[in-house]
C-alpha cells in the first residue's frame, strides 16, 4: 500500500511541476466537493445532493483554484519572494484586507444564487446578516494560515495547503450559508 500511495504522490507532484494551475484547479474543484460531502452528511441530509457537489466543484475549479495560483504569483512578484517576517506580516495584511472579504462574499453570492437557486434580494438578505460574521471569523483564523504558508511553504505548495485548510472553511461557510435546513426524508 505504501508504495501506491508513493507512486501517487510523485504522479500528483510531477503533475504539480509540469502543469501547476490545472493541478492546484483540479485540487481545489475536488477538495470543495468533498467538503460539501461532509457538510451534507453534517446537516443530515440522507441523499446526497449531487447537483449541489458538482457546483462547489466547479467553483472550486473555476475560481479558486486559479484566483490562489496567482494570487500567490502575484504577492511574491510584489514582495520579490521574500520570507522574512516584516514581509509576511504584509504579505497577511494585504491577503486579508483584498482577497479574504472578495471570497467570502463571491463564497455566499454564489452559493445563495447559484448552488441554492435563490433570487438576489434573498441572497443580499442573507449577506447583511451574516457576512458581518464569517468576515470577523475569517480575520480570526485565515491570518495564522496565512502566516504559516508565506513563512514556511514554498510558493508551488501555497495552495496546495490553502485548498487543504478550506476544505474545512468550505464546511463552516456552508453550514452558515445555508438559507433553508430541508426537512429529513422519511
Amino acid at each position: 500500500m505504501g508504495s501506491i500511495a508513493k507512486k501517487g504522490l510523485n504522479q500528483y507532484l510531477m503533475q504539480l511541476q509540469q502543469h501547476p494551475l490545472r493541478t492546484k484547479a483540479i485540487t481545489a474543484g475536488t477538495l470543495a466537493g468533498l467538503s460539501d460531502i461532509v457538510s451534507q452528511k453534517l446537516t443530515g441530509i440522507q441523499k446526497l445532493q449531487l447537483k449541489r457537489i458538482l457546483l462547489k466543484v466547479i467553483f472550486g475549479v473555476a475560481y479558486l483554484g486559479p484566483f490562489g495560483h496567482y494570487l500567490h504569483i502575484i504577492l511574491d512578484k510584489i514582495f520579490k519572494g521574500k520570507r522574512d517576517t516584516k514581509t509576511v506580516a504584509k504579505k497577511v495584511l494585504l491577503e486579508q484586507v483584498t482577497s479574504s472579504p472578495w471570497n467570502n462574499l463571491l463564497f455566499m453570492v454564489y452559493y445563495g444564487m447559484v448552488v441554492e437557486g435563490r433570487p438576489w434580494v434573498h441572497v443580499k438578505a442573507k449577506i447583511k446578516k451574516d457576512y458581518p460574521t464569517i468576515q470577523y471569523t475569517s480575520w480570526t483564523f485565515w491570518p495564522v494560515i496565512g502566516w504559516i504558508n508565506h513563512r514556511y511553504v514554498p510558493l508551488q505548495f501555497r495552495v496546495i495547503l490553502q485548498s487543504l485548510v478550506a476544505f474545512c472553511w468550505g464546511i463552516f461557510l456552508n453550514l452558515r450559508a445555508r438559507s433553508i435546513v430541508l426537512p429529513k426524508p422519511k
